[in-house]
């Protein structure tokens, strides 16, 4: 007659849970892995990746109205655009200026437009409302290279990668438990978790100076 151990249920009902977790985490952590494993690669030899940036540049004339209400800030050199400015860029080049602040000077008003994988700026000159936009695009691997960095990428990505960040760990140490778990069965858990500690460690004291 087979006896059980009194801990064995208690060790099936943490293993469920323990795979429920870490296949619920590897679900959610799919896609934003793999983006940021080749991404990895991309940004690891950005230097033998020929990108050929793609520059527009685009003039216009700020209407009477709108310019008439354009002078530098008394004391500040750097604030956002006025409504009226805002709203004539987004109708003339489709370009959302909100929240940027812009740098005034009594001759001309220029703010900066960084995004994932490109650049772009607008100029306005205040004596005669002569406008400037010029946009670089650096194409996908650059934009996605960037998504990688959270660079000019804004709030909303931000809390993307804090959550994935998040679940990341939570599939990384479920994942470890369940090791501990299956290590009695498979002798070989511990010494490849070791050389997946031992291995990086060993390269960054040895080859990066």
């Amino acid at each position: 007659m087979t006896h059980r151990s009194p801990a064995s249920p208690r060790r099936a009902y943490w293993l469920k849970t323990l795979h429920e977790w870490h296949w619920v985490s590897s679900a959610i952590c799919l896609v934003g892995m793999l983006l940021f494993a080749v991404t990895g690669i991309t940004l690891n030899h950005a230097g033998q990746i020929e990108a050929k940036p793609r520059v527009t540049s685009l003039q216009a004339t700020v209407p009477a109205d709108v310019l008439a209400g354009l002078k530098a800030p008394d004391g500040k050199d750097r604030v956002p655009l006025p409504a009226a400015l805002r709203d004539w860029a987004r109708a003339q080049w489709d370009i959302d200026t909100d929240g940027r602040e812009a740098e005034w000077s009594p001759d001309e008003v220029y703010v900066s437009l960084p995004r994932p994988g490109g650049d772009a700026w607008m100029r306005v000159s205040l004596p005669d409302g002569e406008a400037e936009y010029e946009r670089t695009d650096r194409g996908w691997i650059s934009y996605l290279n960037d998504l990688h960095k959270g660079r000019n990428t804004g709030t909303a990505w931000s809390w993307f990668i804090d959550i994935f960040a998040a679940a990341c760990l939570v599939f990384c140490i479920t994942g470890l438990f369940i090791l501990k778990m299956h290590a009695g069965n498979r002798p070989f858990t511990w010494p490849m978790v070791g050389l997946g500690l031992v291995l990086p460690a060993l390269l960054a004291l040895l080859f990066i100076h």
